[in-house]
């Protein structure tokens, strides 16, 4: 499994409209082939900022699969405006201890 991580920093005052894109959204995401879960967390010190974690059973799932699919810009016409900067995304593993 890997976990997909992004800090989402959205616009003054957006995030309302954030959130309703965001459920439209989720369907999207959730529909992918090598998807597993994902959650989106809200910061309690800065109120315009979440986290989001999405579980894909391999990095090209993420990475290939979704990011190039025609859901991708749908999933990209509702939420990519919203953010500033435009987060970065990084993908973690399980440390086996």
């Amino acid at each position: 499994m890997i976990l997909e991580v992004a800090i989402l920093n959205i616009k003054a005052g957006m995030s309302d409209s954030f959130e309703r894109s965001f459920q439209k959204a989720s369907p999207i995401i959730a529909a992918m082939p090598g998807y597993i879960s994902h959650d989106l967390q809200k910061c309690l010190e800065k109120s315009d900022r979440y986290l989001l974690l999405v579980r894909w059973d391999k990095l090209e799932d993420h990475t290939v699969g979704f990011r190039q699919s025609a859901e991708y810009e749908t999933w990209k016409q509702l939420l990519h405006h919203f953010y500033e900067p435009f987060p970065i995304v990084e993908h973690y593993s399980t440390v086996e201890l």
